[in-house]
């Protein structure tokens, strides 16, 4: 169970870097926030955490994709970070995919 927690809070601090590099701290604070969620022991609270996680997902492909992209145009290498990337986008839905195990579920009753 900590192990998951500790992945979701991995992947959320990692979002929350990525907003504070673009000054969107709104975003930075829902980043910081988002774990909390964990204390309060209710479903719709896991699969808040579950969307979240699949959101931030869609949000580093989405970023790669631009960054592929820019970098393309330019004329500089791209491969690099687009295996990073990609790498944090798996890890991230990694995280909320480990949240929908049977352990995880049990604690968090309807």
């Amino acid at each position: 169970m900590a192990l998951r927690i500790g992945l979701f809070t991995a992947a959320a601090l990692l979002l929350g870097a990525h907003f504070l590099r673009a000054a969107n701290f709104v975003m930075v604070a829902l980043c910081l926030v988002a774990p909390l969620l964990f204390f309060y022991r209710k479903r719709w609270s896991l699969i808040a955490l579950q969307l979240l996680a699949y959101c931030a997902s869609a949000t580093w492909v989405a970023v790669a994709l631009d960054l592929v992209q820019m970098r393309q145009q330019l004329g500089q290498p791209w491969t690099a970070g687009a295996v990073i990337l990609a790498s944090v986008a798996l890890f991230t839905l990694l995280a909320g995919l480990l949240l929908n195990s049977r352990a995880v579920t049990r604690r968090y009753p309807w």
